[in-house]
């Protein structure tokens, strides 16, 4: 799959995620593709929605073990940047 842009917020917790992918999303192009990186729990539920309220496809999201730890993978194909 391509990825376009890749979002890191390993380590930070909610709000800052989404409040990071805000930024994200306006940098990028339409259709573009975002993948974001992420270790808050709360990122499952927070990007599903911020995808369905702004008009996004969430194309992937899984959960990936990473040396003991769950991260949260997600893959986001950008609807529009206005």
């Amino acid at each position: 799959m391509k990825i376009d842009h890749v979002l890191d917020t390993r380590g930070l917790f909610c709000p800052e995620p989404v409040m990071m992918l805000h930024g994200a999303v306006r940098e990028a192009n339409h259709g573009e593709r975002l993948q974001v990186l992420a270790t808050d729990p709360s990122t499952q539920r927070d990007i599903l929605k911020f995808c369905q309220f702004l008009e996004h496809s969430l194309i992937a999201s899984e959960v990936v073990n990473v040396d003991g730890q769950e991260e949260f993978h997600f893959v986001i194909e950008i609807a529009s940047t206005s």
